[in-house]
Formats: C-alpha cells, structure tokens, sequence
C-alpha cells in the first residue's frame, strides 16, 4: 500500500489518541492537584488516602492497571466501556506521577513565606492560594509537562483493551499489509508530530504562569 492509502486509518487512530490525550491530561492534572496538597498540606487521614492512592498507581503497572479496571472491575460490578477505562486508567496514572510534583513545588516554597503569611494572620487556605501556590505553580509546569508527553506516549498501551488508537491501527494495517516499514514510520511520525503540539501547549502554558496568568496571582 501507498503512503496515501495508508494515512487515512492511521489520522482516524491518531484523531483517537489525541482525544485520550486531552482527556486523561486534564483529569489527570486535577487528580495531581488534588492529591498534591492532599498530601503535602491536608489532614492526617486526607494524606493517607492521598498516599495510598499515590503508591499504588505509581507502584504498579498502567498496563495491569488497564487490564484490573477493564477485565476485573466489571466481575466485581461496575463495568465501563473501553474508551473511558483507557481514559480513566490514565488518569489515574499521571494523576498520581502529578501530585509528587506538586507536592515537592509546594514543600520547596521557603519556609519564611509560610510564618510571614502566619503573622499577617491569613488562614490556611490563604497561605495555599495567595501566597504557596503562586510560587510553586511555576516550578512544576516543566515536569508536569514532562508527563503530559509521556501520557501521550502511554496512550499506545490502550490498543491492549481494544481501543482503536494509532497504534491499534498501525498494528491491524501491518497484519493485513506486512508493509512494516512504512507503516511503523508514519506511525513514529504522527506521535512526534502530537508530541511536539503538545510541549509546544505546554510551553505556551508554563510562559503563561511565569508571567503571573496563574488564576492564584489575582
């Protein structure tokens, strides 16, 4: 087959990829938020169920974890389509590699902009908004836009559970084809290609923050 030939199932893969992406980063960024200063400023019970879900997910494999919540989980009796469990199980992922960075950025603001925020009398979720956030959010766009591109790389385990990603169709053309060079080829180049629209997003975000549009400045 031609290259021509072979592009339109592989962008029908990659439209796929894209939208897991883009769903399970911006989950996942919730998750990392959330259990970041869960962790690094909550309660003692909200740091150990934010713990417990941080070692777990970091500590085991995304394709087991696929495998659990798309194979195991409906025995038990929730049952979800493919696309959200793809959805769900990356999020879950880069939600809990997200929250050890954002609970470092927040450990690292200077322990003197804790007790001058103290005297001035400000309450605890005052302190986290108006003056530890502000600081940390910068320090942690590059490594949270480190994992943003290795999601999108992740995504290619999803084709594991059935999910009609890129890979998924790079894999059925070149059953079908045996043209594994130009198959395997595009394929690379359609992941760069996302990569590079990604940490360019990215790098637009991290300027953004830099330059004080973080929503905790105002």
């Amino acid at each position: 087959m031609t290259g021509t030939a072979l592009l339109p199932p592989l962008l029908a893969g990659a439209k796929i990829t894209a939208e897991l992406t883009i769903a399970s980063t911006f989950i996942g960024a919730v998750l990392a938020f959330a259990a970041g200063i869960a962790r690094g400023t909550g309660g003692r019970l909200i740091r150990l169920i934010a713990a417990v879900y941080i070692e777990i997910f970091r500590g085991t494999s995304l394709l087991v974890q696929l495998f659990w919540l798309y194979y195991a989980l409906p025995l038990l009796g929730p049952s979800i389509g493919p696309f959200t469990t793809g959805v769900l199980a990356l999020s879950l992922n880069i939600g809990a590699y997200g929250a050890e960075v954002v609970r470092g950025s927040i450990l690292a603001v200077a322990r003197a902009q804790h007790e001058a925020a103290i005297a001035l009398n400000f309450s605890r979720r005052q302190r986290l908004w108006h003056i530890v956030l502000p600081q940390a959010l910068p320090e942690m766009m590059p490594p949270l836009g480190n994992l943003a591109v290795q999601n999108l790389k992740d995504t290619s385990l999803v084709s594991m559970i059935t999910i009609a990603d890129l890979t998924f169709h790079a894999q059925n053309l070149r059953n079908l084809t045996l043209d594994t060079v130009p198959i395997y080829s595009l394929t690379l180049l359609l992941y760069f290609a996302m990569a590079l629209i990604l940490m360019a997003c990215m790098r637009g975000l991290e300027r953004w923050v830099r330059i004080g549009g973080s929503p905790a400045r105002s």
